[in-house]
């Protein structure tokens, strides 16, 4: 009998649990509200199976339980019960596929007014292209891709050079707007998903898949990557912004073109030397750093992370939290390189200084730093610590070493990382978790010493 009694109270408090629980699906924001009804309909369906066969199991133990002047009695076949199971059956099986089916005919016909938008998924970020005013994307292929090449551009194509290029972990949709979502991914199995639109759809390196739908309630929504693509797969994350369609036109506005970012400047260090004047007050004048002025070496970075961090100091993305006493006083010096070409310059003298590695003045546990930095630093960094420009993550080996300390310390304190517009700050953030204490923060470090 304690056993009929818990599967029925099994039955009761999981049928409760659902009208009860807080856990539901979120509101819409998309025109696939089929896939709710379908997914609801496959509740049912399978919410009845489950109460009817758990009861049914209740009541058998209970009539058919051992008495000791009753005998059991076989019955291996009964025609009529099979009848009626393989008929209902079958109803329920049907009534679970049968909506899909209809749902899968809409979602693989994109309608004719769809415009057009790529997104571009990586280990572990999101960016996305636009077409431009001609209303078609460009050729893009992902063995074109390089430092200076991210998405792969076709340089010879025509329709790609006013392609509006997103180096940004935030999409833009117009609101009440068909849109086909193409889907190409740079390295490994991924997958784009918002679950506010109810869809979501495998990106596979070589082929371009694709969904579509028409945003219907303005906001911001994440986006997720629902493929396990590697090590650092739960920071991939960004986030999708629907919005009336004149901010939606000036957002895209604000973004270059691939022919502009063509036309960018490329750096000239003789250019850069004077600007770097400034820089080489505290940094030295072969960039080889300042301990005493807490100005790390510069020798040796690459040159695309270095402009990067100049633009975020100039922006506020760094140099703005109250803790960062050291970032606050870099971005008025930041701030005298005005105008990207200057930026770049700067960049491009750096890279003629010579590569010569820092003093080593951390102490640690190179053994005990050595399986962090492989199952967590290197994954992104490489094994060597040279850095790897495709993943966005800048050399370490035979960088200034309390410089890297003090980095390690601000993005488990959240004095760098936090700021909205720094989204690979963000994943900094998440993986420095690993790291529990100053002592482990310092074992990685002297580890990565030994990697000059």
């Amino acid at each position: 009998m304690p056993f009929i009694i818990s599967i029925i109270l099994l039955v009761v408090i999981s049928v409760a649990f659902h009208f009860l629980s807080p856990w539901w699906l979120t509101p819409i924001a998309s025109n696939w509200t089929q896939i709710d009804d379908t997914i609801n309909i496959t509740f049912w369906v399978t919410g009845f199976v489950f109460v009817v066969v758990n009861l049914f199991m209740a009541y058998a133990i209970y009539r058919f339980r051992y008495q000791k002047n009753r005998r059991a009695k076989y019955e291996p076949e009964n025609k009529k019960l099979e009848l009626w199971l393989t008929g209902l059956t079958s109803i329920g099986v049907a009534s679970m596929l049968a909506p899909g089916l209809f749902v899968w005919a809409d979602f693989v016909n994109v309608p004719a007014d769809a415009h057009e938008v790529e997104v571009i998924g990586q280990q572990w970020q999101w960016s996305y292209r636009y077409p431009g005013a001609d209303g078609l994307l460009g050729a893009a292929d992902s063995a074109l891709i390089t430092a200076e090449n991210p998405f792969g551009m076709n340089a010879d194509d025509p329709n790609g050079q006013d392609d509006i290029l997103v180096s940004s972990q935030e999409m833009h949709l117009p609101l009440d707007r068909p849109v086909k979502v193409l889907l190409r991914s740079k390295d490994v199995l991924h997958d784009y998903a918002v679950a506010q639109f109810r869809v979501k759809m495998d990106m596979v390196p070589g082929a371009v898949t694709y969904l579509w739908l028409t945003p219907t309630l303005a906001g911001t929504y994440d986006i997720l990557c629902e493929e396990l693509c590697g090590f650092a797969h739960f920071v991939m994350r960004g986030s999708v912004v629907v919005e009336d369609e004149a901010s939606y036109n000036t957002w895209l506005a604000s973004n270059p073109t691939y022919a502009q970012t063509n036309a960018r400047i490329v750096g000239d260090p003789a250019q850069g030397q004077v600007f770097y004047a400034v820089c080489g007050a505290c940094h030295g004048a072969n960039g080889e750093g300042n301990i005493a002025l807490n100005a790390p070496r510069l020798a040796g970075q690459e040159d695309w992370y270095l402009r990067r961090q100049l633009q975020y100091f100039k922006t506020g993305v760094r140099g703005a939290h109250a803790d960062d006493i050291f970032g606050q006083q870099m971005a008025p010096m930041a701030a005298v390189l005005a105008t990207d070409a200057m930026v770049s310059n700067v960049a491009a003298y750096i890279q003629s200084l010579p590569d010569t590695a820092a003093p080593v003045t951390v102490t640690g546990n190179a053994e005990n730093g050595r399986p962090v930095f492989e199952s967590t630093c290197g994954i992104c960094h490489s094994a060597s610590g040279q850095g790897i420009w495709a993943v966005n993550a800048p050399k370490l080996a035979g960088m200034t070493d309390w410089y890297l300390v003090r980095q390690l310390q601000n993005f488990k304190k959240g004095v760098r990382g936090t700021h909205q517009s720094d989204e690979y700050g963000f994943q900094m953030n998440q993986m420095v978790s690993a790291l529990k204490d100053d002592e482990a923060i310092n074992d990685v470090v002297a580890y990565i010493n030994t990697l000059r």
